[in-house]
């Protein structure tokens, strides 16, 4: 059995659910729409350009969620899911996830999007284990916070070798599948790092490495 690790965003679904999010919010008028917009988008630029601060990142995008009732953000999210989500999960991606799971792989999400958001879209997917930027939750509510290490660049790498260890699972011949320059540091660390979709970046320093490159949206 091998490790079959995924990235989330603009690799097993056509979009980017964190951006998407942010978004929403606005079109639902939860968020005030021109403020929240203009540093959403800008955050969204600055993970393309990989210059992105996603301690504050995640600060801006959990606070919303530290203000309203849990039940007013679970509504929220159940209707995020159903007309931003659903129609854009890659047919492909989940056939791949399958082909993985028959061949006795153990299938693991690593995204840098906040578990709030992603660990629906994980289930939509078919898989049940899940790393992502952990929004702290206390008594009964949000804080806006993040807690322990952000599943962003070389912290992706940090969270899978805790959860491998947690969970006695090897990380010998493991597969990483990503669209972004920004996960080179754990496609560098798998035996088997393969480009999904790749953006101009990281297909450049696949095609000079070998690394294998797939489309799973042709």
């Amino acid at each position: 059995m091998s490790l079959a690790i995924f990235d989330l965003d603009n690799t097993l679904i056509a979009d980017d659910s964190d951006h998407l999010w942010g978004m929403f919010l606005c079109e639902e008028g939860v968020v005030d729409a021109n403020e929240y917009s203009k540093r959403n988008d800008e955050f969204f630029s600055n993970y393309h350009d990989g210059s992105l601060d996603i301690y504050a990142y995640q600060k801006f995008v959990l606070r919303p969620l530290a203000v309203m009732p849990l039940a007013k953000l679970e509504e929220l999210r159940f209707n995020f899911i159903s007309k931003k989500i659903d129609q854009i999960i890659l047919k492909k991606g989940k056939d791949l996830i399958e082909e993985h799971v028959n061949n006795g792989d153990h299938p693991i999400i690593i995204t840098a999007t906040n578990d709030f958001v992603a660990r629906p879209i994980a289930t939509l997917l078919g898989i049940e284990d899940l790393l992502a930027c952990t929004a702290e939750f206390k008594d009964g509510s949000y804080t806006g916070e993040i807690l322990g290490t952000p599943t962003f660049k070389e912290g992706k790498i940090s969270r899978l070798k805790e959860w491998a260890k947690q969970n006695r699972k090897n990380l010998k011949g493991a597969w990483f599948y990503s669209d972004s320059h920004n996960d080179l540091p754990l496609l560098e660390f798998v035996d088997n790092p393969v480009a999904v979709d790749p953006d101009t970046v990281l297909k450049d320093i696949a095609s000079n490495r070998g690394w294998k490159i797939i489309s799973l949206r042709n």
